[in-house]
């Protein structure tokens, strides 16, 4: 009866599409030439078939601001469809931003305008009353521009105003078409480039795949704007098929297969070399293998890989032997690789930090933080860094002679800077990556000390969106190596410190308002707020009034305050645990204590 039962119901499933229930969009690509809009049509003979001529009335003025006519494409569509302009660089973006907001009439200031007036006010709140001059221009039009210059909370804020209509056209970078769901009716793609390489067919589909809006708009357009040059280019780029997906586990290396054999022995999923190459060829680079691999085979790679990190001291080698001709290779993890592996730190550090932290100890300058910061600055982001020498040199001549020595220490001189400041020669070689290193750790200990990204942009001369990365990318870090720190007992001494700092990086406002901040939903307007009603430590919210709260503080609900009253009285309890824990182990009579050792000796 179950048998049928089952039979009779397969009869009658019937497959359903996801089509009936996701509208389609249709998408329209066109490439403009000059005044000349062509539209991509595969049947044609070349690739596309004439659309139209664009008819704006340009003055002699605007031609020479706007040669590629952006004013006259954007303003088919604006403020009453949405509209993206992916440019090749930042500085392109908003410097097309500002050229559209000169041409548009007045009229467009009236669209939503007090929805744009809050947009502004919004931005000012959340940067410490900063605002960005090209964006106080270009937001009264509905315009804004959108790269990894703006601060993540610029970026968010933004993106609500675009998302709800309140602004109608971005300038961006084609990090936009990732990850961010920002569509639009038209898409405008500013030239065939990406920075100074040519586009791939995956990022070409990638940006003209934000135009259309499903169940809001029948149809997405995309307009790519070409030069003359770039026609065959172009026209071979919309006719190719997509690139292929090929696995990058060998080609990142340190942070590819071998940080993937470390955990793989770590967790102990695989410990020995069979089972460590059966789970190679398991993986997405094992199945592409016969691609991927020309010269060498998936078992060298392997053998190479486990030989790199057993010299690199993170594992060890066992040889176990069976019969007289049977062996087997097995692996276990040493304690700088256990260490690393805690750490998630990237295995082409993991031994300079080692030796970084080795000699902090033999000479910490405790006396400010800059030493500590400048051991938990981000390798990797060392090596993208450019120093401006005036800026460095005058910040190197602002710190004090005990500030002055922590860079003596790691090995960057005042005469080194001044050198390169005046532009002079330079025969003593210095390593690039430790004075990048310091650059960065300045811009860190200035940040912590005037906690304001604005002002430290300003006087480094770098986007507040890179110092705000560096900062959230130093707290990661700083994080990592306390792991670190903890699974190695030479380097005890630096928990304590490493937990302190790495608080400071997270929060980033001044010492008083770090425990506040600890606290769910409070954030560093909120903090300020409880600090200066006399709410100052953890001990104080926890023991607060819900009710009282609500009437001390501005803008704060019922839900809020009781929420940061069970926040606190939990954070609290917590340390109250840990610290009763430690004081129990404190108390607690070591094992190996003599009389206990004797004693048990005797009974035996």
């Amino acid at each position: 009866m179950l048998k049928t039962c089952k039979s009779s119901c397969k009869q009658n499933i019937t497959p359903v599409s996801l089509d009936q229930y996701v509208p389609k969009v249709e998408l329209k690509e066109y490439l403009k030439i000059n005044d000349t809009i062509y539209e991509v049509d595969s049947r044609a003979e070349n690739g596309m078939t004439f659309s139209r001529l664009l008819n704006y009335k340009y003055s002699d003025t605007l031609k020479k601001m706007d040669p590629d006519q952006l004013v006259a494409l954007v303003t088919e569509v604006i403020p009453n469809y949405s509209c993206l302009v992916f440019c090749p660089t930042k500085k392109n973006c908003e410097n097309v931003a500002e050229m559209i907001c000169k041409s548009l009439s007045k009229e467009y200031l009236k669209h939503k305008e007090k929805e744009k007036q809050e947009v502004i006010k919004n931005l000012k709140n959340v940067s410490g009353g900063n605002l960005c001059r090209v964006l106080k221009h270009t937001i009264p039009f509905g315009v804004a521009y959108h790269h990894s210059g703006l601060t993540s909370n610029e970026r968010k804020l933004l993106e609500e105003a675009y998302s709800t209509g309140v602004l109608c056209l971005f300038t961006c970078t084609s990090t936009l078409a990732a990850g961010v769901n920002l569509p639009a009716r038209r898409v405008i793609l500013r030239a065939p480039y990406v920075a100074k390489e040519f586009l791939k067919k995956n990022q070409y589909k990638q940006m003209i795949g934000r135009a259309g809006r499903a169940g809001i708009d029948s149809v997405g357009e995309s307009i790519l704007i070409l030069q003359e040059k770039d026609k065959q280019q172009v026209l071979e780029l919309i006719s190719r098929p997509l690139e292929n997906c090929y696995s990058h586990l060998v080609q990142e290396f340190t942070k590819g297969i071998q940080a993937l054999f470390l955990s793989l022995i770590g967790l102990k999923i695989a410990t020995n070399l069979d089972d460590i190459y059966r789970f190679m060829s398991g993986t997405f680079f094992g199945v592409q293998q016969k691609v991927l691999l020309k010269e060498k085979s998936l078992w060298e790679i392997t053998m190479e890989s486990l030989r790199y990190l057993t010299e690199k001291g993170l594992l060890q080698k066992d040889t176990i032997y069976g019969s007289e001709e049977e062996f087997q290779n097995n692996f276990h993890i040493t304690k700088l690789g256990r260490a690393s592996f805690k750490g998630t730190i990237d295995l082409a550090y993991c031994d300079i930090l080692y030796r970084d932290l080795k000699k902090g100890l033999e000479g910490l300058m405790l006396e400010s933080l800059l030493h500590l910061i400048y051991l938990t600055t981000p390798y990797d982001m060392a090596s993208q860094c450019d120093p401006d020498w005036m800026i460095y040199f005058r910040q190197f001549n602002q710190l004090s002679p005990a500030e002055q020595n922590v860079a003596a220490l790691v090995g960057v001189s005042e005469n080194f800077i001044g050198k390169k400041a005046s532009g002079q020669a330079i025969r003593k070689k210095v390593d690039k990556n430790i004075v990048n290193r310091l650059y960065l750790s300045f811009i860190l200990y200035t940040l912590l000390k005037e906690t304001n990204i604005w002002s430290v942009s300003e006087k480094f001369n770098m986007p507040r969106g890179y110092i705000q990365s560096l900062l959230s990318g130093a707290a990661a870090f700083s994080s990592c190596v306390l792991h670190f720190c903890e699974e190695l007992e030479e380097f005890w001494a630096y928990r304590a410190l490493l937990g302190e700092l790495t608080k400071k990086l997270t929060y980033c406002v001044k010492a008083e308002l770090v425990p506040l901040m600890e606290v769910t939903g409070v954030l560093e307007g909120r903090a300020r707020q409880l600090y200066n009603a006399g709410y100052k430590s953890l001990t104080h919210l926890a023991n607060a009034n819900p009710e009282v709260l609500i009437r001390t503080i501005d803008h704060l609900s019922r839900r809020q305050a009781k929420q940061i009253v069970s926040s606190a009285k939990m954070l609290l309890h917590e340390k109250a645990e840990a610290l009763q824990e430690e004081v129990e182990e404190l108390l607690r009579l070591p094992s190996d204590f003599p009389g206990i050792v004797a004693s048990s000796t005797e009974k035996a």
